[in-house]
């Protein structure tokens, strides 16, 4: 069986980094996505997925991405019921974080200036992005 859920859209507000009662991190956020096709009056539709990360995913999206900005995530879809205080049973559904990765541009047209430059660098090291510079000056194959 297959459970994968791949989404692109945009952090319709910041996340918000919370800790369950045994001090677990969760973050809940929602994402804006795009539908693929217009509706009849030529308008594209937008859905609003509800998305939760867990531990070390949670505290990385609560500390690397605001409000408007695009994130690709990737994870499984899940759904689950409760009661609550007055006996009515609510339901949800929602994607649950595999992978996040950042996508286009960032918000306010450069690096996020809530984040310092030092832990952008750092944390793109400790996340071994394998990514290297290239002299921009030579003629490249493509």
């Amino acid at each position: 069986m297959l459970n994968k859920v791949i989404l692109m859209g945009r952090l319709t507000k910041s996340p918000d980094l919370k800790y369950t009662t045994s001090n677990v991190p969760v973050c809940s956020f929602s994402l804006a996505v795009d539908r693929r096709f217009k509706n009849a009056e030529g308008e594209k539709q937008t859905d609003f997925i509800n998305v939760v990360a867990w531990r070390q995913s949670a505290e990385f999206i609560s500390k690397y991405f605001v409000k408007g900005q695009m994130m690709n995530v990737v994870g499984s879809l899940q759904t689950r019921t409760w009661d609550d205080n007055n006996g009515v049973k609510h339901y949800a559904t929602e994607v649950v974080v595999d992978e996040v990765n950042f996508c286009g541009d960032r918000p306010g047209g450069g690096v996020n200036p809530q984040i310092p430059r030092d832990d952008i660098e750092s944390s793109a090291q400790l996340m071994g992005s394998g990514f290297e510079t290239v002299d921009t000056d030579d003629d490249l194959p493509f």
